[in-house]
């Protein structure tokens, strides 16, 4: 790596006893305590989601939020989840109040990016024109722009965007500087997609990665596995160093988020869930640094 390893806390790393399409996807954790927390333990940003983001909002005002992030030296901030915005009807709709939300809680909060997604919720059967979903990024990317951010398109195997191509071939159409490509290990390895790929990508389109880790198994459903089962860096079966040394390889030279989210780790409390966090990530990089794979 160029330089010391930044890492970012992302929100179900240390969000506590809550989980992706949960219940509630709200801390029970102080936003106070989190962000004390991950300076102390030494991420250098946090990753927030909506629910969270507007439950806290509206607790202690956007200000004093900022304030807080900035008084513990959040360099990265991330705010998530804008999924199904080239769709249509009720799905689109509901993106739109999230849309809405995040865009403005990026340009309150300073965010580094806000992560997108594609069709998520019907394990990518939904076929939509590469066309539609171009013009509506360039309409998403322009809106971020005005508000001092970008966007980072996740690639997920459950998604109707699941492939390294179809990113590349998506960004590429919009031609927007402040949109790119976000990859993170569990959703290339569960999606099969080979790690030399990120080698031939066009580096400037890497906008954030993202580790963790997964059982050699899928338990249930892919969307299921996720939200579950996920592994601290390490703990489970991925190949970490192939993985940073592709991203290594391609110029990536950014932070890197660790997203858990399981339901071993999210009961744990909140210094047990960052320190395990942090500890076992910076491993890997420690190990790709003493002649990981190539």
């Amino acid at each position: 790596m160029a330089g010391p390893v930044e890492l970012i806390a992302s929100y179900w790393s240390i969000s506590g006893n809550c989980y992706a399409s949960g219940p509630s996807e709200v801390s029970p954790f102080d936003f106070r305590d989190r962000v004390e927390m991950a300076k102390k333990t030494g991420f250098r940003g946090v990753g927030l989601v909506h629910a969270d983001i507007m439950a806290v909002a509206d607790r202690i005002g956007f200000k004093t939020m900022k304030k807080i992030l900035d008084d513990n030296d959040m360099k990265y901030v991330e705010v998530e989840i804008i999924g199904d915005w080239f769709t249509n009807g009720e799905k689109r709709k509901r993106s739109d109040v999230v849309r809405k939300d995040l865009l403005n809680a990026a340009e309150q909060l300073g965010a580094w990016h806000i992560k997108i997604g594609g069709d998520i919720d019907n394990e990518g059967n939904n076929v939509w024109p590469m066309d539609k979903m171009i013009e509506d990024l360039k309409v998403l990317a322009d809106q971020a722009a005005d508000v001092g951010t970008r966007l980072a398109h996740e690639i997920m195997p459950f998604s109707n965007l699941k492939t390294i191509d179809q990113s590349v071939e998506l960004m590429r159409g919009a031609g927007r500087k402040n949109a790119g490509i976000m990859l993170d290990i569990w959703h290339l390895a569960r999606g099969n997609i080979d790690f030399e790929q990120i080698r031939a990508m066009p580096n400037e389109l890497i906008f954030w990665v993202e580790i963790d880790d997964a059982m050699p198994e899928v338990e249930g459903t892919l969307y299921n596995d996720t939200v579950h089962n996920r592994k601290l860096p390490g703990e489970g079966s991925l190949d970490i160093e192939k993985f940073l040394s592709a991203v290594r390889d391609a110029g990536y030279e950014g932070p890197y988020g660790v997203e858990i989210i399981s339901r071993e780790h999210r009961v744990r409390p909140l210094a047990e869930q960052a320190e395990r966090v942090f500890t076992t990530s910076m491993k890997q990089f420690e190990k790709l640094a003493a002649g990981g794979a190539r």
